[in-house]
């Protein structure tokens, strides 16, 4: 699977866009649209930080592809894509979250999505907001023609 724009809309939308490096709410370097590593002082075009976009979200598609064992729908694969994208590959890899979902608990598993709103140990309202978001999506049903798709029909 790939990302759609669902994706692409809460990354931009939570990540913003910066076109002069940051250090984020941890002290690492950051550019663009949430793009690692960056350089204190560096800076970049709108047409740079969106090229590190589309590059840093498909090593998110390859993860989630890579590491989930179960089917997903579009919009489960979006919120995962956005989820990965913000907490890396390792993390999504040993989470009680992926651990779930691949057991078949889909439930269980968007239920995870707000223990990850700490950045370092500290509690973050916009990383709890964005992760609100992503289990939202996750757990939306799709509208196919007049049929409804569940996240993970029972």
């Amino acid at each position: 699977m790939t990302h759609s724009r669902k994706a692409i809309s809460l990354v931009c939308e939570f990540e913003g866009c910066r076109l002069t490096s940051y250090q984020d709410q941890r002290g690492i370097w950051t550019i663009g649209y949430g793009h690692t590593p960056a350089s204190e002082n560096q800076v970049c075009t709108e047409e740079q930080a969106e090229v590190w976009l589309d590059a840093d979200l498909k090593v998110a598609d390859a993860a989630v592809n890579r590491l989930v064992s179960v089917a997903l729908n579009q919009n489960q694969f979006d919120a995962l894509v956005s989820f990965v994208f913000n907490v890396g590959s390792g993390n999504f890899r040993t989470s009680t979250l992926l651990r779930l979902l691949n057991r078949g608990e889909s439930l269980l598993a968007a239920a995870e999505f707000p223990k990850w709103d700490h950045a370092g140990a500290a509690v973050s309202s916009g990383l709890l907001r964005r992760r609100q978001a992503e289990q939202a999506l996750f757990v939306a049903c799709e509208v196919l023609g007049s049929e409804v798709k569940h996240a993970n029909p029972a």
